[in-house]
Formats: structure tokens, C-alpha cells, sequence
């Protein structure tokens, strides 16, 4: 059926054509590095690393920016209050935010651009737009004129008259209309400042993202993500700055917001007490069980995030790996014939991988993709425990094609990355050394000595191994800790 997508602007799913045949342009709204990425900010980064992946893995050659919005007002009070520079504070939650994101298996984008490192881009755009008419500047600050672009709104569905009645009263008198935006803001004392036109300044924030996907995707590309909170006022603004700047519309063919996340059904928030750091949570539980939770609902969708539910992800994501440890114990044994079974198992990885792409081009619907994960893992097991309880012989074809349909579809989730689905040299060299350890374990037990083969049992279990009987002799898996 071909990909389609939830426009955020046109309210609809559309179909997904690039601007480019073959090529995706996309940018990402990053972090503003003040603090430690929370469970909010994991949300985006891993959908939009499964969207780039699944894009990847369709063929399609993708280009990817992240910003960091390394100057703000936060991290400038942060930085007052520790009595260091803004930058020392920027390049500490910068690194943080790798730090975490590369533990969650979120690739890095191909370009990382800074505020900082783009001061004379963002004063070029915003002298530009004074020129063209749609910015104003008054006492060291410029505004944006929204007034000027007509179409002001489009994105988030609000009217001006809506937005002019709700504007609260103590709304700057210098600006023109209350829902002018800053641009450029003249310097304070104890804050960063760059020379401009208009005075020493800083950028204001909307700007930052305008300038940067100008100078790296051009006027115009096919995907802008990004949370739910970011359709107004930023996104709004990011298309009012860049259409008038370019005078080409649209800015953006397809705006991708994902959903809230609330805590105990709560908003997140730091006034609650509710506010969670990914640092912390990866203390409790597994990157790969937080990746596979943020994974399991809909990217539109609410996700409710508790204790109870990431113990349920770590379960689900247990059963997955115990398919992926079933393909790999069914390679010990030598070839046999064709079945009715093996080709229930072919045909079981072939609807596999349609329903796979259906879901994914169903507006990246990495709920459903999961099911089918599920659904060729139970055929798996079915499969293995015929061939391990020696009523069925190996069919290397069979095994070969869910093996490959499996480690695409973990592959493209970005899960189960370390259940070595395909055998490489060190997955050879644990498996030998495993097999040392179970043979010693077996002499202990033929000879009655349980004190040791019990000892070896409990080291292994405390390592997250896990020593399994079979008609074939003992296997061996990992399990949660």
C-alpha cells in the first residue's frame, strides 16, 4: 500500500512522497542541555531512530539533523548558579545526552548543529526578515511580526483574534501585536552576548531551528518531528520564519508530533514530583527494556509511564529473547528434511514481514510490528520444541528465513541486540566457553559432588544465565536481572 503518514498540518494521513526520489531529508528539534535527558526526551529520539531505520531499511537514503539549543535562559541561570559559563554547562548534558541515547540504541543523526556555532547564519535570517518586512526592531530587541504572514497558525489551528483575546495583560507594549515573537534579544548583564545590527544580543529560540534546517536540508524538506508540545508556539513559528524568509511554501511536507507522557496517568512535571531522569531509571532497569517500552505504544499515542509497566516490558522482552535463543540453539543441529512443519515456519516468516512493513507503513505503527514479532516467535517455538524433543528434523531453509525475517524486524526496532540472532565470533567464542562450563557442571553431577554443581548453577544464575534440561542435554539462556 505504500507508506502513509499523520500530517500533524493537514490533520490526515498522506502518503509519504519524498521531494527527492530515493532521498528523505528530516530534522529533528534536539535538546536544550541544562539538565540530564528525562523520560520526555527519550520518547522522540527513539521514535524518530525507528522512523530513520525503517526508512533505511526501505531503501531510501536518509539525512538526518538533530540540533541542541546550547544557548537559552535556562542554561544560562544554570550556569549563574554554579558560577561557571554557559558552555561548561551546554557540553556537560551534551555529552550526557549521548551518553544515554547511545545506551538506548538511538544512532546518532549526521549532523549535530549548535546555536552557538550558527550566530551569524541566525543574524543574516533575521536582518532579512526585517529587510523583507515581516520583523521589527525596537530598543536592541527584534520581533517577528505575525500579523505579516497570513497564514499564521495553520500548523496549530489557532486564529490570531483566538490568540490576541487570550494574551495575558501584561503582554509587552513595545510589540506590535501580543503574539509577536523575539528574534534577537538585546544583552543582559550576566548573559552571553554576540555583536548584530541591532546591538550585542542573543537569539531568541525559534529562530535557532529555522536557520539550521535552512542550512542543511534547504527551503525545503520532507520531515519535521519533534513532541506534541512543540506544535505551538514553536513549530508555528519555525514556519512563519522560514516561508517568509524563503517565500516557499510549504517549509515542511510532513510534521510528525509525538504523544505526552504521563507518570501514574499524571503530566510530568517537576511542580509533581514526577519528573524522571533516564539516568535514573537505566539504574532500575535495562536500556533495551525502556527502548522496548517506549516502542509498544503508538507514537501519537499517550504513553503512561510506571514501575509496573516497564517490569511488563522487561517480561514481553524476555519471551522475544527466548525465540531469538531458540533460533540460535536450533543451529546445533545437523540438517534434515523438509516438513510440513518447516514450511508452516516459511510461511509463518513471510506473513511475518508483510505484516511488518503493513504496520510500519501504517504511520510507523511500532505497536502492531511488535505483534508480529510475537506472532513468528511463538512458530518458532513450536518449531524448535519439535526439533529439540527429536520429533522433527532441522530444515536449514526454514530456519535460515525466520532467522533473517526476525533479525530485520529486531533490527529495525532496535531490539535484541544482544541475542546474536546471526552467529558472529565472539557469539562462537561464549557458546564454547559455555559449553566448558556445562561439561564440568555434568562431570560434578555424575560424581555426586552437588555442593559444586549447585555452586556453578548459582554463579551462572547470578549472571543472568539460566541452565535448561532437554532430550538433547542442557541448554543454556540469559534472563533479565
Amino acid at each position: 500500500m505504500g507508506l502513509k503518514v499523520y500530517s500533524s498540518l493537514t490533520k490526515q494521513k498522506e502518503e509519504f512522497v519524498p521531494i527527492t526520489p530515493g532521498k528523505v531529508k528530516m530534522y529533528v528539534c534536539g535538546v536544550t542541555p541544562y539538565n540530564h535527558p528525562h523520560i520526555g526526551n527519550a520518547r522522540p529520539f527513539v521514535t524518530w531512530d525507528v522512523i530513520r531505520r525503517y526508512l533505511e531499511y526501505s531503501g531510501y537514503e536518509v539525512y538526518h539533523i538533530q540540533n541542541f539549543t546550547d544557548i537559552d535562559d535556562k542554561i544560562i541561570n544554570t550556569a549563574n548558579a554554579e558560577k561557571v559559563t554557559w558552555d561548561v554547562i551546554a557540553n556537560r548534558y551534551i555529552a550526557s545526552y549521548f551518553e544515554v541515547m547511545d545506551k538506548l540504541n538511538v544512532r546518532r543523526a549526521h549532523v549535530y548543529p549548535r546555536v552557538s556555532e550558527h550566530i551569524s547564519d541566525i543574524v543574516a535570517m533575521v536582518k532579512t526578515l526585517v529587510e523583507k518586512g515581516f520583523a521589527y526592531a525596537v530598543d536592541g530587541d527584534v520581533y517577528y511580526s505575525v500579523e505579516k504572514f497570513a497564514s499564521y497558525g495553520k500548523l496549530s489551528g489557532r486564529s490570531l483574534e483566538d490568540m490576541k483575546a487570550g494574551a495575558r495583560v501584561d503582554v509587552d507594549e513595545r510589540k506590535k501585536h501580543p503574539m509577536d515573537f523575539a528574534l534577537w534579544k538585546g544583552a543582559k548583564p550576566g548573559e552571553p552576548a554576540w555583536e548584530s545590527p541591532w546591538g550585542p544580543g542573543r537569539p531568541g529560540w525559534h529562530i535557532e531551528c529555522s536557520v539550521m534546517s535552512y542550512k542543511y536540508l534547504g527551503a525545503s524538506f520532507d520531515f519535521h518531528g519533534g513532541g506534541s508540545d512543540l506544535i505551538f508556539p514553536h513549530h508555528e513559528n519555525e514556519i512563519a520564519q522560514s516561508e517568509a524568509f524563503t517565500g516557499i511554501e510549504p517549509f515542511v511536507r510532513y510534521w510528525l508530533h509525538n504523544g505526552f507522557i504521563t507518570v501514574n496517568e499524571e503530566k510530568m512535571s517537576k511542580s509533581l514530583g514526577n519528573f524522571f531522569l533516564v539516568v535514573d531509571i537505566l539504574e532500575h532497569f535495562k536500556p533495551e527494556v525502556l527502548r522496548y517500552f517506549i516502542l509498544s505504544t503508538h507514537y501519537r499515542s499517550p504513553l503512561d509511564f510506571n514501575d509496573e509497566r516497564l517490569e511488563e516490558a522487561g517480561r514481553s522482552l524476555e519471551r522475544l529473547k527466548t525465540a531469538a535463543a531458540n533460533l540460535k540453539h536450533l543451529e546445533t543441529f545437523p540438517a534434515g528434511a523438509a516438513s510440513e512443519d518447516s514450511q508452516a515456519l516459511i510461511t509463518a516468516s513471510q506473513a511475518a514481514i508483510q505484516e511488518f512493513k503493513d504496520a510500519m507503513d501504517d504511520d510507523f505503527n511500532t505497536a502492531l510490528a511488535i505483534s508480529t514479532l510475537f506472532g513468528l516467535a511463538k512458530e518458532i517455538n513450536i518449531y524448535h520444541s519439535k526439533v529439540a524433543g527429536g520429533r522433527l528434523g532441522l530444515d536449514a531453509d526454514a530456519l535460515a528465513q525466520a532467522a533473517k525475517t526476525y533479525g530485520e524486524i529486531a533490527e529495525v526496532l532496535g531490539i535484541l541486540q544482544d541475542t546474536n540472532i546471526s552467529r558472529d565470533d565472539n557469539a562462537e567464542l561464549v557458546n564454547q566457553l559455555m559449553d566448558i562450563i556445562i561439561n564440568i557442571r555434568q562431570e560434578a553431577r555424575k560424581k555426586k559432588e552437588w555442593a559444586t554443581a549447585d555452586q556453578i548453577r548459582d554463579s551462572l544464575v547470578s549472571i543472568g544465565i539460566v541452565l535448561e534440561d532437554s532430550p538433547q542435554g542442557v541448554r543454556w539462556k540469559k534472563r533479565e536481572l
